[in-house]
């Protein structure tokens, strides 16, 4: 959806073991290229849909599971950024997997993070875990700033009935949460069948900019747009964190 807004963008896959990213936007056949630059090997983002995009599974075999300890993981994940050639971008998402890990620190120790989105469904089970990276995220040590929170299935709505909602994992659980937090609600995503079958076949269901999903995403871009520039005009330049464990 900021693709199709004209804005530069750059989306990293940080699921390391379960890269969905590049099924997800039809090339989970591309091959990565190498460019060299000033006698050092930077790797070409895979690109389409207008979008630049790296993931652990454009390397590993579609078919195999990545079964590594958490170090080998980071360092994976540290490469795909420093060695990525990402050229000028004006949004550089990265999907994070669920829950605290290895991963988001090695983020965070990374990268100066602008901030970070939310996203849950509305159940208090699937909140609870919410509740813990909202925890992690403005810790003392990392302080990234919450630019708000998405909810995704938010409810049911049937392709013969577009006009009829039903609250299957409950009614505004993230609207709640970002009330308690004093953070924005961002977006409701629906359950639909155009959004699975577009996850399927590779292509977002965004790109359908007259559909209730493709609405309902350009929605959500622009809210993005807003919070991240509010968040620069109000708040401090990021760091990158520097957090020792013992």
């Amino acid at each position: 959806a900021l693709s199709l807004k004209g804005y530069k963008v750059g989306l990293l896959d940080a699921d390391i073991f379960g890269p969905s990213v590049p099924k997800m936007l039809a090339v989970e056949d591309a091959a990565p290229m190498l460019e060299k630059k000033e006698g050092r090997d930077f790797i070409v983002p895979v690109e389409n849909y207008g979008v630049k995009m790296l993931s652990i599974g454009f390397f590993v075999e579609k078919e195999n599971a990545v079964v590594w300890r958490g170090a080998m993981a980071s360092n994976a994940l540290k490469q795909l950024i420093t060695d990525g050639d990402w050229g000028d971008l004006d949004y550089f998402l990265i999907d994070f997997p669920p829950g605290t890990s290895d991963i988001h620190l090695t983020l965070v120790q990374t990268l100066p993070i602008t901030g970070a989105i939310i996203v849950s469904t509305p159940q208090e089970v699937a909140l609870a875990d919410a509740r813990k990276g909202i925890d992690m995220f403005t810790a003392d040590k990392v302080e990234v700033p919450i630019l708000g929170l998405v909810e995704n299935m938010a409810w049911f709505t049937p392709a013969e009935l577009p006009e009829n909602k039903y609250y299957i994992f409950g009614k505004d659980g993230c609207k709640r949460l970002a009330e308690e937090g004093g953070y924005s609600l961002l977006g409701q995503i629906p359950i639909v069948q155009s959004i699975r079958e577009g996850g399927d076949e590779g292509k977002p269901v965004a790109l359908n900019t007259n559909s209730i999903t493709g609405i309902a995403f350009a929605q959500l871009a622009d809210k993005v747009v807003e919070a991240v520039d509010k968040r620069n005009r109000e708040q401090p330049p990021t760091h990158i964190v520097q957090i020792t464990t013992k």
